[in-house]
């Protein structure tokens, strides 16, 4: 979406508009939960579920663009995966109100996501049988759309090693099914239409 067309979407959203926050959730929520399923398979609707549910806590206190606004919640995702295995994957579970996202997925949006899913789990696969830092980078940048330095910023790294470790896990990639790399500009191909332009995905 535009940059205005996001604004008024977002300044919506913070007033408690539920139609405005759930723009923002159905444009997001498709690639978090291939980046979360790519680091923590098992749990990765879980940790979406928190992911949004602490955007929802702190939604008033974010500004920015949509380039921002993409960063700050792939951070809460990814903080959201560290958290979890610091602990006890026996911990009791979390009494965490999710009604507010109950609100916002309708049956429609759930077959949408499971019909992406599908056509993605070639690639998730793929993806994950990287080296870690190389797989959350691609995940990050063609999945999220993120620039060399948002992504960066969300792993502690400068945008030149965001680069080389890009290159080096999408030329394994390349090896493995025998196609060019993704070119990987400030907002991918891949992040708009993930499901056509995937590494053998169909």
């Amino acid at each position: 979406m535009s940059d205005d067309v996001f604004e008024d979407v977002l300044l919506g959203a913070q007033a408690g508009d539920e139609h405005a926050f759930a723009q923002l959730w159905r444009s997001l929520n498709p690639p978090v939960v291939r980046y979360l399923r790519t680091l923590a398979p098992s749990s990765a609707a879980d940790l979406a579920s928190e992911t949004w549910v602490q955007v929802i806590r702190n939604l008033s206190k974010f500004s920015g663009g949509e380039p921002a606004f993409r960063a700050w919640v792939f951070t809460i995702a990814r903080n959201k995966v560290l958290d979890a295995a610091r602990h006890d994957r026996r911990r009791p579970q979390s009494s965490t109100d999710d009604t507010a996202l109950d609100r916002v997925a309708s049956s429609d949006d759930t077959a949408q996501l499971a019909m992406d899913n599908l056509s993605t789990d070639a690639a998730l696969a793929l993806i994950a049988s990287l080296p870690r830092d190389q797989a959350e980078v691609i995940m990050l940048r063609v999945v999220a759309g993120l620039d060399a330095t948002a992504v960066g910023a969300i792993l502690g790294k400068s945008p030149g090693a965001v680069r080389v470790t890009a290159h080096r896990g999408l030329r394994r990639l390349q090896e493995l099914v025998g196609r060019p790399p993704v070119a990987l500009g400030p907002r991918s191909a891949g992040a708009q239409s993930w499901g056509a332009q995937s590494w053998g995905a169909q």
